[in-house]
């Protein structure tokens, strides 16, 4: 295959079509199908899509993004959804799905099969429990026809916002700075723990594979130089081993320009947290990076200021690439098998 493709990923911010105080779900479609629209992905990560009860249709579905899907190009592709630590529905909330215009030979969902949950004892009562995370990772293997299959993770890591304690609020509110400060250190327990899962996800594939196309996408909730994206990039800078940088992933968005690269606001602060991280293998084969960020509110005080707001305030990330007509022979390294 020789024509280009295109990957994106959209953190569609709380994706339900149930009644609800917020925003009006048509008003939703209205703002969200030109975006989707406008992205032209051949694959499309998505994060934060809700699901529903329906007696009709079984426990739980994605009637939301049935019907955001509904009547555009990606109503056919191939999907394959999160769903629950007992693997049997999906979620109530903020479920990843992935979307292929390309068959899906192999799919998983990682969710402490690499990492085993960290044990916390409070600091109050020394209560101890499993420092879990709050999704899995999804790894897609896609089949473009190619010697080698592209291999698609997608991710939303925990936001830097303090993880629940019993005991310690009131009404939503921290009781103490000290609580306030525990919960903050177990929210980064799980978002870079779970990019240290992600990191080894990536391992795995290279292991069998050292010149694997590999896309890691989704919400980061954290910028280039932070910890959790430096966990999933590896860089040789920080291995100190040059014979690993064939194992380094690279963000896509560093070709864009720095008054242009963000896909958050968050209180006037420009924010580069949604992002495309590609392996050395792939990163051969890419043409552009573009992030539509042209409507982007603030998300702390948009809110405030606009009533039922149907937006999603991150912004989509979209990668081009123009593989060469013989793929395996250009990439200089050898494929497995």
């Amino acid at each position: 295959m020789s024509a280009g493709f295109r990957i994106a990923t959209f953190n569609v911010e709380s994706l339900d079509d149930r009644p609800q105080p917020g925003p009006d779900f048509t008003d939703r479609l209205a703002i969200l199908r030109p975006q989707l629209t406008r992205l032209r992905a051949d694959i499309l990560c998505l994060q934060e899509v809700n699901s529903r009860e329906d007696s009709r249709r079984g426990p739980r579905h994605l009637s939301a993004l049935d019907q955001l899907l509904d009547g555009t190009s990606y109503e056919d592709f191939f999907r394959f959804a999160s769903v629950n630590r007992q693997g049997k529905r999906f979620s109530d909330r903020h479920n990843l799905v992935i979307l292929s215009r390309w068959p899906i030979a192999r799919s998983r969902q990682v969710w402490h099969d690499l990492v085993e949950a960290p044990r916390h004892k409070t600091v109050a009562d020394g209560a101890d429990f499993a420092v879990e995370w709050d999704r899995p990772l999804l790894h897609a293997e896609l089949d473009l026809g190619w010697p080698r299959p592209l291999h698609v993770i997608n991710l939303h890591l925990r936001a830097p916002r303090a993880a629940f304690l019993p005991g310690l609020k009131d009404q939503g509110v921290w009781r103490s700075v000290g609580g306030w400060a525990e919960g903050f250190f177990l929210a980064t327990i799980k978002r870079t723990g779970q990019a240290l899962e992600a990191r080894l996800l990536v391992d795995t594939i290279f292991d069998q594979d050292p010149g694997a196309l590999i896309a890691v996408c989704g919400d980061f909730n954290a910028g280039d130089g932070e910890t959790p994206v430096r966990t999933v990039r590896g860089d040789e800078e920080d291995t100190g081993n040059g014979h690993l940088a064939i194992r380094t992933l690279i963000p896509a968005d560093r070709s864009v320009t720095s008054a242009q690269r963000f896909s958050v606001i968050h209180h006037g602060r420009p924010l580069m947290l949604d992002h495309i991280l590609l392996s050395r293998a792939l990163l051969g084969w890419y043409a552009a990076c573009e992030i539509h960020n042209e409507t982007l509110g603030d998300e702390l005080v948009s809110p405030a200021l606009v009533r039922t707001a149907p937006d999603s305030y991150h912004a989509p990330v979209v990668a081009t690439f123009e593989p060469p007509s013989g793929p395996t022979r250009t990439l200089g390294i050898q494929a497995s098998g």
